[in-house]
């Protein structure tokens, strides 16, 4: 086949595989529906649907020549007919059949995409004979009977029109499109900077003209007395004549240039009003490509409760509420396996089995709810919730215990709140047993790590026998974050406002200890109190804190757990379009991105889940006098990536903890800065153009001028080989960025220097 006529088969089947999954979809729900439905009348209506679905997926499958699927949708096909003019009743062992044939297409269709490793079993031959035994009851065996025309009505049938028509685009061009649309809005920060600038040179210009208006008189009266002889005279070495000549033509250039800059200013304004009316509505535009409803992750989750009942011998009614509320594509895809490893464990560790659920005093059938809620104009909170036994502390206790995290007389000690917050550790489980669903204790600590990883939070509310619920909370998008931009030392921060409680100023007399730890009262509630300066390791502030009356904090609270954070200044709060750290950084601590300012500076968003687990460890602050021993020397440090994202926050880092830094783009920049200049340090990447960081190190240690430079090199390259030969080529400490943090670089340079 010439590759023009593969490529095109390879898009034909793409579209085919969009399609073929909405019908799966539908026909899943309606399998479901059709399962509750006790009357032959309340059962015609779905049957109907169903059918529509399966025909139109067989017409689709048969365009594209996928066989499989074909055979199976005619089997079902002919079953459904068959129901339809009441020749025969579905029992509900007809309808798992149904579903089995439903998993085929499914596996199927992912075999079309190469997204399977399964060999294509002969499944669909068993599938079909199955059906036909089905409607055995009057059909030939190998010949169920083939839809008519009308029992097997086109797609335009179902009510279609043509304001519902879609385009289908890869969702790859439309992250492509927000990226660039995004790009437009720091150039609108920028205008609006450029603006306030004009309006300040105009603020000036017209300070000028008052002031001119004020020496005016003295002018006038100058010209008169020259005007009466036309002598000249001479004050201070300067003729008169040429002072008033000079401040005439003064006067009308700097008028002119003030009316020029009034025009400007006017025409700026228009401009950029302009630009910000067009660029926030192409970017809302943009936004709403790739919002998608709630609803298109919960599709399959009633199929995997009624499985899982099936499979438990329980039974549960599972209800999603706010299913029509859109959420950025981008979340939906990290928050769809933490749903349903939730929902999972509801139906295997929360809802009981019927004969237990009786005994208990509730109704046989349990309860599990997912509902969405919009909280602000950027949060929204999904409760997981079921009605079933609860989580006993007792046994998560007797779980942590046996793991060995902590002894049996910590844990009697701790509250019941501490107790249950063990279950997102990994390897704890209260399964008596290891199945496929549960029982290896890693599906909580993977849940609260994509949950937080998105910038969001889980809390947990359960009562023995009155059930458990799971509270999520998450922005509504990925693009942008809105938050406070505070001040430490000289380097800024992003603190997202999703877990803000308040921002307020604190005094000494405020601050107590309490246990040991730093604690500040807040509206009759105690928040544990730390400098974000110790959180982030940063070095202490040369001015010290004993002279400053009072500091801004910001309080993160999450449940029940608050934590204040000392700045050295608040600047304002913002919406910032968020910047990734791409794969290399993508386990920074304390950092979930970066964002450019108006100005054009780069600051760190930071992650306030993982700035909660820091401030545990830094509750009490360190005296001023034991953090003097290890503060840096002003050094002067050579920092070299080709990546202005990873070059940018690594220079911000080190200049923040008091640090002279200059950067190169690449291996050759960097040699030819050492050789010219002076550095007591180089930091630098590997993988980089013209010079990798190998060759780099090896050219240092073979010039006598720079061998003694100590080298850090920052990679991504983390095989034993690969560390093997950093050792080799001489360098002094390899950071592999996978395992990335702030703390370790500053470490490292401090023992290097």
């Amino acid at each position: 086949m010439p590759e023009q006529d593969k490529e095109f088969q390879q898009r034909l089947l793409a579209t085919f595989r969009g399609e073929a999954e909405e019908h799966v979809h539908a026909i899943t729900l309606g399998l479901i529906e059709l399962e509750k439905a006790a009357a032959m009348e309340d059962r015609a209506p779905i049957i109907e649907r169903i059918f529509r679905e399966m025909h139109s997926l067989k017409g689709a499958a048969r365009s594209v020549n996928v066989r499989e699927i074909e055979t199976i949708c005619q089997s079902v096909e002919g079953v459904l007919a068959r129901a339809k003019r009441r020749e025969i009743s579905l029992a509900s062992t007809d309808l798992d059949e149904f579903h089995a044939a439903v998993k085929e297409i499914e596996r199927l269709l992912k075999v079309t995409a190469g997204g399977s490793k399964e060999k294509d079993a002969p499944k669909t031959g068993d599938l079909a004979h199955r059906q036909e035994r089905i409607s055995s009851g009057t059909a030939t065996e190998g010949n169920s009977t083939p839809p008519t025309q009308e029992e097997a009505p086109s797609r335009a049938v179902t009510g279609k029109t043509a304001e519902e028509e879609t385009v289908r685009i890869s969702s790859n061009q439309l992250d492509r499109l927000l990226l660039q649309v995004e790009e437009l809005v720091p150039a609108r920060w920028g205008a609006a900077l450029r603006l306030t600038e004009i309006g300040e040179l105009a603020h000036e210009a017209a300070r000028w003209t008052r002031k001119w208006t004020e020496v005016l008189p003295s002018a006038a009266f100058l010209r008169e007395c020259m005007h009466g002889d036309g002598a000249t005279f001479r004050a201070g070495g300067l003729e008169v004549r040429k002072l008033l000549e000079f401040l005439e033509w003064n006067d009308a250039y700097c008028r002119g240039i003030d009316e020029r800059l009034s025009g400007l200013s006017r025409s700026s304004e228009r401009g950029q009003r302009l630009m910000g009316t067009l660029v926030d509505s192409l970017l809302r535009e943009t936004k709403q490509l790739l919002l998608r409803p709630f609803s298109s992750i919960t599709e399959s989750l009633p199929r995997v409760v009624r499985d899982l009942c099936r499979q438990n011998g329980k039974d549960a009614a599972f209800t999603v509420l706010g299913a029509d509320i859109e959420i950025d594509r981008r979340i939906l895809q990290d928050i769809k396996d933490p749903l349903l490893h939730l929902v999972r464990n509801s139906v295997d560790h929360g809802i009981e089995k019927p004969e237990l659920r009786t005994r208990a005093g509730k109704a046989t059938q349990g309860s599990i709810t997912i509902a969405i809620e919009q909280k602000s104009a950027n949060k929204v909170e999904i409760l997981v919730s079921d009605d079933g036994a609860g989580i006993d502390a007792q046994s998560v206790r007797a779980a942590v215990v046996k793991s060995g995290l902590a002894g049996a007389e910590t844990m009697q000690g701790m509250s019941e709140h501490e107790v249950l917050s063990f279950i997102y550790q990994s390897g704890i489980s209260t399964s008596p047993i290891v199945t496929d669903i549960s029982g290896r204790g890693l599906g909580m600590a993977i849940v609260r790590e994509k949950v937080e990883k998105l910038g969001g939070g889980i809390t947990l509310e359960t009562r023995p026998g009155g059930g458990t619920t799971f509270r999520i909370l998450l922005p509504l998008t990925l693009s942008t974050v809105r938050g406070v931009l505070v001040r430490v030392g000289e380097q800024q921060y992003i603190i997202p406002e999703t877990f803000i409680e308040q921002v307020v100023l604190t005094r000494a007399e405020d601050i107590q200890t309490v246990e040991n730890r730093a604690t500040v009262i807040l509206g009759n509630k105690a928040a544990s109190y730390v400098r974000l300066r110790d959180v982030l390791a940063l070095p202490p502030d040369a001015d010290g804190e004993t002279e400053i009356e009072s500091r801004p904090m910001v309080v993160l609270a999450v449940a029940d757990r608050r934590v204040a954070f000392q700045v050295d200044e608040v600047v304002g709060e913002q919406e910032v379009m968020v910047k990734g750290l791409g794969p290399q950084l993508a386990r920074l601590r304390n950092v979930g991105g970066a964002a450019v300012l108006a100005t054009g500076k780069l600051v760190p968003i930071l992650n306030a889940a993982d700035l909660m687990k820091t401030a545990v460890t830094k509750a009490a602050p360190p005296s001023r006098q034991s953090m003097e021993g290890i503060a840096p020397r002003r050094l002067s440090i050579l920092v070299a990536d080709d990546s202005i994202t990873a070059r940018t926050l690594i220079k911000n880092i080190l200049e923040a903890a008091g640090y002279s830094v200059r950067t190169a783009v690449d291996g050759a920049e960097a040699l030819a800065a050492l050789r010219q200049g002076t550095f007591d340090l180089l930091v630098s990447d590997v993988d980089m153009p013209r010079l990798n960081g190998f060759e780099l190190t090896a050219k240092i240690r073979a010039d006598k001028t720079l061998a003694e430079i100590p080298v850090v090199l920052v990679t991504a390259l983390e095989s034993p080989r690969d560390r093997e030969r950093g050792i080799d080529v001489g360098a002094s400490a390899y950071i592999v960025k996978s395992n990335f943090e702030q703390s370790n670089l500053l470490e490292v340079v401090r023992r290097c220097t």
